[in-house]
């Protein structure tokens, strides 16, 4: 029989972790959040709105940092890493959370969807991990976890948005990049790509799995606390959760 303690002892600590982690007032961010506070680890939030996620986690005995945060400020990521690093002095996960949906299709819509959900979906993203990189490097077991989606996977059918798809394409491609620069150091990364979860994000969405057979938040939550206690030697690249049956995801 396998002792359970030594499949446990292969995984990684929480040991003090700290984490950053982008859009934490609602939906996934908010339910990873309560996760990983479960677990002991520090955390620091951050999003648009910080005084509505302070509220959210006000009884919390185990107080997350909360800063200002706006992919379309970019001094807000290098004012939300100082503040992490004044805090708790270290970096070792980074979670790109936030994100944003607008629609698009060649028949519909305007051009500015695309430009809002690129800054948001990919450069908020891209300027977080090449901050953070340095930091997660000297951790020796750093860790990026990109909120990616089934839609980065492959383009379903016509009620996609084609802005949102074509920024979540880019935000896989993100992760294999930064997977690659941080590997000698020990920093692993893992787009997590999920399926409809069950979220305001994906009310009145057009052809959005329905509710009842939507992803629980708490759901993504346990994947990414799961994602996190690996060891360097047990990468995963992309970690794909459907709520729906489809040939290829």
């Amino acid at each position: 029989m396998i002792d359970e303690r030594e499949i446990r002892s292969e995984l990684l600590p929480v040991d003090g972790r700290v984490v950053m982690l982008s859009g934490g007032s609602t939906g996934i961010g908010a339910a990873t959040a309560r996760r990983l506070l479960a677990e002991g680890y520090a955390l620091s939030l951050a999003g648009r709105r910080p005084k509505e996620i302070a509220a959210k986690f006000a009884t919390s005995p185990n107080q997350p940092l909360v800063s200002h945060f706006d992919a379309f400020d970019s001094a807000t990521a290098q004012s939300w890493l100082e503040a992490t690093l004044e805090r708790f002095g270290r970096i070792d996960v980074l979670i790109n959370n936030a994100g944003m949906m607008k629609p698009l299709s060649f028949a519909e819509g305007d051009e500015s969807a695309l430009d809002d959900l690129w800054t948001v979906n990919v450069k908020a993203p891209f300027r977080l991990i090449r901050l953070a990189l340095p930091y997660l490097a000297k951790s020796g077991r750093g860790r990026i976890i990109n909120v990616a989606s089934t839609d980065s996977k492959r383009y379903r059918d016509a009620s996609v948005s084609i802005a949102y798809a074509t920024t979540k394409h880019a935000v896989l491609a993100l992760s294999h990049a930064a997977r690659f620069a941080g590997w000698e150091d020990g920093v692993r990364v893992t787009a997590l790509c999920p399926g409809a979860v069950d979220t305001d994000f994906v009310a009145g969405v057009p052809g959005v799995t329905p509710g009842p057979n939507r992803i629980a938040p708490t759901t993504i939550a346990e994947a990414v606390a799961f994602l996190l206690r690996l060891p360097n030697n047990s990468s995963v690249a992309e970690f794909i959760i459907n709520a729906r049956l489809e040939s290829t995801v």
